[in-house]
Parts: structure tokens; C-alpha cells; sequence
């Protein structure tokens, strides 16, 4: 028995809504590392784009499955058949950023675009096509031994992200110690044994044996290479792991890791069509935004009056980085 962790975020660019980071599990039989999962459960999963198909779950980057004014139904019909085998309740907003983000409750209930809303899901995706997919994930999943553990969110909305980034010295840093915070969350769930974790590189950096450090103080980080394309680090956790963790560009390609994209931007999206409803209700005529940095700062004008009446603080609309 080994583990697969796979890492991923939404919403690093934009001054607006969350920054979602997400970590998915995988139990697999063999002890091997090297287990390609697409390969593994290429019955069942592909990562080739282009169409939905009602034979196969699509889990691929985020970029692949979603574009602005697409709909939400390319990523919604790979990932719900994943919650569906993981018992994960998914029928609504709430729901779902309860389960996979647990810790973001308190801090959505004092956020006004968050505390009321509500949306049934799956918004766009059909619930038989779900079903269906599920199904079948389920028979491969028990047919090959390979399991999906878990998936865990964290979201930092635009106050704390402010606060950590003005501590930290920038958002990069903020993003390496949430994701390995994730990464440690994960280990601590797991049984002893040998797992592999494979995280997108973060921006432009090549060098992660000090973060990796900080946040497992206890063991000792091996350097295996740190070089553009990857780096790669080694260490056994207090509990017996052995942990074996890139930091890849295009970690994408990597099923958990790709899986965690999906899951980070689905919880985005529904973060930012929160965000849109509760300003175009006060702002008659008000057009649409993703939040990255150029339309953000036209949403930000357009707003502003509303925002002065509504009494909002800038730290709670405004992301600084």
C-alpha cells in the first residue's frame, strides 16, 4: 500500500474573491511511487479534452474545463462523481464548502456575499450523468484497488489574505506554507507508509527545503534536486512516512494534483457568482467579473458608492497582492 497527495490552487492573480488551495488523497495497492493513476483508471477517467462523455469522468487542470461564460458543467461532471464515492454531501453552496473547507465557515458568515447565499448543486452538470459516472468510478476504484481518500480546501478571503501576505512578504510564501499546511493535514490522516506528493510550482520559485522545514520542524529535508522544471525533496514524518514531494511545473498532469485544480476553481467559482449576485443587486447594471486585476479595478469604481453606504471596508472586498 502507498499514497498519492496531489496539490492545486484557484485565484492566486485576481484582487478579488478567495485564494482556494486544495489537496487530494489517493490510496493505491502498490508500493510503488511511480503508479500513473490515469493509466491505472483510463476505464473511467481521461484527461483528453475537447467534450463531455457520458463513459468517462474528465479530470484534467481547471484551464481545460472551465472558461468564463462556459458554464460550470466540465468541472462539476468530473468532480461530483469523486464526492459521490466519497460520501461527501454536495447538494448545496453550503454543503460543499463545508465539507471540503471546513475551516472557512466562521469566516464566511461575517462576509455578506457568503452568509445568505444559496444555490443548489450541481448548477450545470446533469444529476444522471453524475450518478452514472459514479457508478462506474466506484466499479473501477473496487476492481483496481485504488481509492480516493479525501479532498480538503483552505480559502483565504480577501482579510486574511491581506494580513498573511503584509506578514509573510508576499503571497508567494503565503501559498507555499498553506499548501504544505495542507500536505501535513493530509499525512496526519494517513496511515503509515510511502506516499508521493506532487505540487504545481508555485510561481517562479525552485527553492522549498527551508518552507518544507518550517513546517515539519522535526525531520530532516533531503534535497534531491532543485532545478526550473522541478524540485524534488525527501523526509520521513514523525509518524513514519516516507514522503517522497515535487513541486512540478505542469503538476497538472499528475491525477491528484489535477483533481485538486478542479476542486480549488470549482470552490471559486461559486465564491465569485456569490460575490457578483449580492453587487449587481445593489448596483443596477453592474457587469460581471472574474476579479483579475484589470476588470477588478473597474469593478472596484463601479462599486464604490454602494460599498460606502453598504459600510464594507476595503479588506473585506480587496485583495492587496
Amino acid at each position: 500500500m502507498a499514497y498519492l497527495i496531489g496539490t492545486d490552487e484557484a485565484g492566486y492573480g485576481p484582487n478579488l474573491g478567495p485564494l482556494v488551495i486544495s489537496a487530494t488523497a489517493w490510496r493505491v495497492p502498490d508500493q510503488s511511487w511511480n503508479v500513473d493513476l490515469y493509466e491505472s483508471l483510463s476505464d473511467v477517467i481521461t484527461s483528453a479534452g475537447g467534450r463531455l462523455r457520458s463513459d468517462k469522468l474528465w479530470v484534467a487542470d481547471s484551464k481545460q474545463l472551465y472558461k468564463p461564460g462556459a458554464g460550470l458543467a466540465a468541472l462539476e461532471s468530473g468532480l461530483f462523481p469523486m464526492l459521490r464515492e466519497l460520501g461527501v454531501p454536495a447538494d448545496s453552496w453550503a454543503s460543499l464548502w463545508d465539507s471540503l473547507a471546513p475551516d472557512s465557515s466562521r469566516p464566511r458568515q461575517r462576509i455578506p456575499w457568503y452568509r445568505d447565499f444559496v444555490a443548489r448543486l450541481p448548477i450545470d452538470a446533469e444529476s444522471q450523468l453524475i450518478e452514472s459516472l459514479g457508478r462506474r468510478l466506484s466499479e473501477q476504484c473496487g476492481e483496481t484497488g485504488i481509492r480516493v481518500l479525501g479532498i480538503r480546501s483552505t480559502a483565504l478571503f480577501p482579510a486574511e489574505f491581506n494580513a498573511l501576505t503584509e506578514d509573510l512578504g508576499s503571497k508567494g510564501e503565503l501559498l507555499s506554507r498553506a499548501t504544505l499546511a495542507l500536505i501535513r493535514g493530509r499525512l496526519e490522516e494517513l496511515e503509515p507508509a510511502a506516499v508521493r506528493v506532487v505540487c504545481d510550482k508555485h510561481g517562479g520559485r525552485s527553492r522549498y527545503a527551508g518552507l518544507i522545514q518550517h513546517c515539519f520542524p522535526e525531520a530532516w529535508i533531503q534535497v534531491i534536486h532543485e532545478q526550473r522544471a522541478e524540485s524534488l525533496y525527501r523526509w520521513t514524518t514523525s509518524r513514519g512516512h516516507e514522503v517522497e514531494c515535487y513541486f512540478r511545473a505542469k503538476g497538472e498532469s499528475f491525477l491528484p494534483s489535477a483533481l485538486a485544480s478542479m476542486a480549488s476553481k470549482y470552490l471559486r467559482e461559486l465564491a465569485m457568482r456569490a460575490f457578483n449576485d449580492y453587487w449587481c443587486g445593489h448596483v443596477p447594471g453592474l457587469r460581471r467579473t472574474a476579479g483579475y486585476p484589470t476588470d477588478a479595478k473597474r469593478f472596484k469604481l463601479e462599486i464604490s458608492a454602494a460599498q460606502t453606504r453598504l459600510e464594507i471596508p476595503d479588506d473585506v472586498v480587496w485583495r492587496n497582492r
